[in-house]
């Protein structure tokens, strides 16, 4: 049985004295033994982050990492400097980053090869546009993602890996895929994972659900055979996300 998953991404939110205030906040809305909570902040808060969760269930997560060890790369974060301080986790590929920041498959896959290196557990996104979806491609384009972050990753290692399947045309907008949209997508991801190593990898493997997720929709969709839990944007900064997490 896959353990659950819940992460909050914070995206460009919060100081970080406002990180410690909202994170004292949250610790007794987010506890729950049966699932994995992970916060996902800023780079300048994940230090005081990493303090006020001391001692709880929460693990802190980077939204962002290079994949180079050291050099000529002005603003970007090595992996080391992750590890160094204790992050366990690291958001990549995030379609903000693909749009804005002009992100591709291949830059994806160099930084999913680079936190299995240094033991960071990436997660994963991938996701459509509306008008991929509007097409008719969103199984061959999420199928293409998948299949290029996950070169030359190892069966050991993609067994720990966590996907976010996020529909593009879901984030931040208040829409959300239907549960049946979210598990046909989650379930060929999973699919795809098998073809690319084995069963057992298929099966271990954690595929999280994003894009708008709230308090009313993660009940039905964190109960999909498919779905281990979800990437969670602005309702992870609100009160709100301790029913995310507490969704049963």
């Amino acid at each position: 049985m896959r353990r659950k998953i819940i992460a909050g991404n914070w995206k460009m939110n919060k100081t970080p004295s406002e990180t410690v205030k909202l994170i004292e906040e949250l610790k007794p809305l987010v506890k729950n033994d049966e699932v994995d909570v992970v916060f996902c902040v800023p780079a300048v808060s994940l230090i005081p982050a990493l303090e006020a969760v001391k001692g709880t269930n929460i693990e802190i997560g980077a939204e962002n990492m290079f994949y180079e060890e050291s050099g000529a790369y002005t603003g970007e974060i090595a992996p080391n400097m992750l590890t160094d301080i204790g992050v366990k986790y690291v958001i990549i590929g995030h379609s903000e980053r693909r749009e804005y920041f002009a992100e591709t498959d291949e830059t994806v896959n160099k930084k999913v090869l680079k936190a299995f290196e240094h033991g960071i557990t990436p997660i994963i996104c991938c996701g459509e546009s509306l008008t991929q979806r509007e097409q008719g491609i969103t199984i061959d384009w999420i199928r293409m993602q998948i299949k290029i972050a996950f070169l030359n990753v190892t069966a050991e290692q993609a067994k720990k890996a966590v996907i976010a399947y996020e529909p593009i045309w879901a984030i931040g907008t208040g829409k959300v895929a239907t549960t049946e949209q979210a598990e046909e997508v989650c379930a060929a991801i999973r699919t795809c994972i098998g073809e690319l190593y084995d069963a057992a990898t298929a099966e271990a493997i954690r595929i999280q659900y994003g894009g708008s997720v709230s308090a009313a929709s993660a009940p039905e969709l964190f109960t999909q055979a498919n779905i281990d839990g979800g990437l969670v944007g602005g309702a992870s900064l609100k009160p709100d996300f301790g029913k995310i997490v507490n969704y049963k």
